[in-house]
């Protein structure tokens, strides 16, 4: 691991102007980033450790929804009273990744901002367009069994990691942003960037920016959610493909639904598409499949990974059929 300075902020505001110094990164549990600088893949100059920043509590709003600090850890997040009962979808989520001693420090802004895990990527010794623009894709034809389907460019085909960011996207979740220019909200589904022609840049965070918190707005009486992931092993996995569904029901018809899929684009994917079928119609086999049928019809697959577009299917339907049963 290369030198670099470490300095610990005192505030918010002094977080921020330190990170405007070049090749500033913030550090919270340091459960991705510190990983990346073994292995030469992060090589920040300096670190500024945001763990004493007041961003760790998870506290209702007055309109009824949630706001959760950017330092709340997966952990607490997850076996919170409000959240279990309100937002179930999301516990569910965080309790399905990682393990407990990896959620004990991982962070709810660290989490957002979580790295593929594309082989590649994390190995210096192939080209990579994440890590050095132009350089070339060694996933396209090398092992590509975990990456996108959903997404992808002609110089990306990364799979985003996270499982809470899916739920959150499925919340209609918002990210607060704090920077040298002041404060910003952004929409979850907007927060994230396609690769394009440039996958070094994941998301909208300028440089020298940090996210304070995220809210949750109030869901509807009735409003039930769920969290399905599929993986190769019981524990401590990625998702291969998973499914946060949030649906307001009213005897068998759906009044609203949020739908988003993990472990098959991107970024945290919100399958408008489905959403639009299903949304104000019964609950039933019929839709569903018309639903995953639409989810799914933009897959691109590569040589190791077509068999995400079925198990993709079979996670959504088996999701909400768990959601309107």
């Amino acid at each position: 691991m290369q030198s670099f300075e470490y300095n610990a902020a005192a505030d918010i505001d002094a977080a921020v102007h330190a990170a405007s110094q070049t090749g500033a990164k913030f550090v919270a549990g340091g459960t991705t980033l510190i990983d990346l600088m073994k292995l030469y893949v992060e090589r920040p100059a300096v670190l500024i450790d945001i763990n004493r920043l007041p961003l760790n509590r998870v506290e209702s709003t007055p309109d009824g929804g949630l706001r959760i600090g950017a330092m709340v850890r997966n952990s607490d997040l997850a076996h919170d009273g409000t959240v279990q009962r309100n937002y179930a979808v999301l516990s569910q989520a965080l309790l399905s990744g990682a393990s407990p001693q990896l959620r004990n420090m991982a962070t709810t802004g660290g989490n957002l901002l979580q790295r593929t895990r594309c082989y590649y990527f994390r190995d210096t010794a192939y080209p990579c367009n994440k890590r050095k623009r132009g350089s070339g894709c060694a996933a396209m034809d090398g092992y590509n069994r975990i990456h996108a389907i959903l997404g992808t460019s002609a110089d990306c085909i990364a799979t985003h990691p996270s499982d809470m960011a899916v739920a959150m996207m499925a919340l209609d979740a918002t990210v607060h942003i704090r920077g040298a220019r002041g404060e910003r909200a952004v929409p979850l589904d907007r927060f994230y960037l396609l690769p394009g022609s440039t996958p070094d840049r994941e998301n909208v965070l300028e440089p020298g920016e940090l996210i304070t918190h995220v809210t949750l707005p109030p869901l509807a009486s009735g409003t039930r959610s769920y969290y399905l992931k599929r993986r190769d092993r019981a524990s401590y996995e990625f998702a291969l493909a998973s499914a946060a569904v949030v649906a307001e029901i009213a005897g068998s018809s759906i009044r609203r639904i949020r739908i988003a899929l993990g472990g098959v684009g991107t970024k945290p994917w919100r399958a408008l598409e489905a959403e639009r079928v299903l949304e104000g119609h019964d609950a039933g086999a019929d839709n569903f499949r018309a639903a995953v049928e639409a989810a799914l019809k933009d897959a691109r697959t590569h040589r190791h990974n077509a068999f995400k577009v079925e198990l993709a299917k079979r996670t959504l339907i088996h999701a909400l059929t768990v959601v309107t049963s």
